[in-house]
C-alpha cells in the first residue's frame, strides 16, 4: 500500500502532525510505502517565501487584519465559489506536487494542511480510465475546523474532538465522513517519562515547580516581558523558557539577571521531556502544542492567542477547564499564583487529561486503513 502524507511549512504544528502520522503508519504497517512531502517544496521559491513569511508578519504585526481575513474566509459557501480560482492558482504554484501525486499514485493522501486538499481535487479530475483516485483525508490540526479545511474531494475528516465534528456536520459535511480522533502527536508523548532524571540531567531543582514558557517554533511573542512578570510573582517556582529557532532572542534572554531560577533554551528536540517535567505550561494556543500538553495531562496558561484559529482553540480549552487565559501581561503573576495553589492545579490537570488524545495518530491511521479496506471490497 502506498501512503502519502502532505503538509505545509506554515507554523511547526502542521509538520509535526505529519511526522506523527508517518511514525504511526510505519509502526502499524512497516511494509507499506510511506512518504511525507511539504507542498511548498514543489512551489517557486518566491511563493514559498511570501507564503511563510507573509503569514508570520501578518499575525505578529497586524493581528486584527488577520482576524478579519480569517473571519471572512470562514464561509463554506464562499469557499465553494472560490474553489475554481484556488485550484487554478494551485496549478501554477504547486503543479509539480500534483504531478508527483499523479506519478506515485498513492492509495491514500493524509493532509495536515488545507493547501494539499485544493490541489488533490485537480488530480482527481485528471485521472483517466478505471484507476481509482487516492483516498483523501483532511486531518484538522486545530480544535475548530475553518472552512478552508472543507473540501468536496475529502473522503474523510479526522478532527480534534466531538465538538469539532459537530461543527463540520452543522455546516453540511456528512456525519459518517467525520471522526473525532484527536490531533496527531508523536508517540513519545504517550510513553512513560522519568521526570526526576529529566530534571537532574538539565540541572533543574527537584524541589520547585517548573513553569515552562514556550514561544513557538519561530520564537514569537513578548517573551522577555513574560519573564519580567514571572520575576514579580510571589511563591517559589523555577522557569524554563524555549526560544525555538530565534537565536537572537535566546542570546538576549541569556544576559538577563532573573530573580528566580531561570533556564533559557533554544531549539529543542525533547519537548516531550520538557513538558513532562514541567508543572504547568505557558504558551500560545496552537493546536499541536496544546494537544501535546493535553496528552501529558499538563495544565495550560494561554497568552496572546492569535485571532482566529488560536482564539478558537483557547475558547475550547477554557470551556473544558484545561487552561486559564491571561488577557494582559500584568495579570500573569496573579494567574500563576492562583493556578499553583493546592487543589486548583490538580483540577486543571485532571481536565487536561480528560480531553487529551495521546493515541490520536494511531487512531487516524487505523480509521483510514479500515476505510481503505472497505473501499477495496
Amino acid at each position: 500500500m502506498r501512503i502519502l502524507i502532505a503538509t505545509v511549512t506554515a507554523g511547526a504544528g502542521h509538520v509535526q502532525a505529519a511526522a506523527a502520522l508517518e511514525e504511526a503508519w510505519k509502526a502499524l504497517r512497516p511494509r507499506d510505502s510511506v512518504q511525507r512531502l511539504d507542498v511548498l517544496d514543489f512551489a517557486p521559491k518566491l511563493y514559498r517565501k511570501v507564503y511563510v513569511e507573509g503569514y508570520i508578519k501578518l499575525v505578529e504585526h497586524a493581528p486584527d487584519l488577520w482576524a478579519l481575513v480569517f473571519k471572512k474566509t470562514d464561509n463554506p459557501a464562499l469557499m465553494r465559489k472560490l474553489a475554481r480560482l484556488r485550484r487554478t492558482l494551485g496549478r501554477f504554484t504547486t503543479g509539480k506536487f500534483a504531478r508527483r501525486v499523479s506519478t506515485t499514485r498513492p492509495d491514500a493522501v493524509l493532509c495536515t494542511h488545507f493547501m494539499p486538499l485544493e490541489i488533490l481535487g485537480a488530480v482527481r479530475r485528471q485521472r483517466k480510465g478505471n484507476s481509482k483516485p487516492p483516498f483523501v483525508v483532511s486531518v484538522v490540526t486545530d480544535f475548530e475546523a475553518h472552512a478552508l479545511w472543507m473540501d468536496p474531494d475529502a473522503d474523510l475528516y479526522c478532527v480534534a474532538q466531538e465538538e469539532t465534528k459537530a461543527g463540520l456536520v452543522a455546516r453540511g459535511v456528512p456525519s459518517d465522513r467525520v471522526v473525532a480522533t484527536g490531533i496527531p502527536v508523536a508517540a513519545k508523548f504517550s510513553q512513560p517519562i522519568e521526570v526526576q532524571s529529566v530534571r537532574k540531567r538539565n540541572g533543574w531543582r527537584d524541589d520547585l515547580p517548573i513553569v515552562l514558557v514556550l514561544s513557538g517554533g519561530f520564537g514569537m511573542g513578548p517573551v522577555r516581558e513574560v519573564l519580567e512578570q514571572l520575576d514579580g510573582a510571589s511563591g517559589e517556582f523555577q522557569v524554563v523558557v524555549v526560544c525555538g529557532k530565534n537565536e537572537e532572542l535566546r542570546r538576549e534572554l541569556a544576559t538577563r539577571n532573573p530573580r528566580r531560577p531561570t533556564h533559557v533554551l533554544g531549539f529543542v528536540t525533547n519537548m516531550h521531556e520538557l513538558m513532562a517535567a514541567s508543572t504547568l505550561i505557558l504558551t500560545k494556543p496552537g493546536g499541536l502544542t496544546c494537544s501535546e500538553a493535553l496528552a501529558l495531562g499538563k495544565p495550560l496558561v494561554l497568552l496572546n492567542p492569535i485571532p482566529g484559529q488560536e482564539a478558537a482553540n483557547s475558547d475550547f480549552l477554557l470551556e473544558h477547564g484545561a487552561a486559564v487565559k491571561v488577557n494582559r501581561l500584568e495579570e500573569l503573576p496573579f494567574r500563576i499564583e492562583k493556578l499553583l495553589a493546592p487543589g486548583r492545579l490538580q483540577s486543571v490537570a485532571a481536565a487536561a487529561r480528560q480531553i487529551g488524545r495521546p493515541q490520536a495518530a494511531p487512531d487516524v491511521c487505523v480509521e483510514v486503513l479500515r476505510r481503505l479496506k472497505s473501499r477495496q471490497d
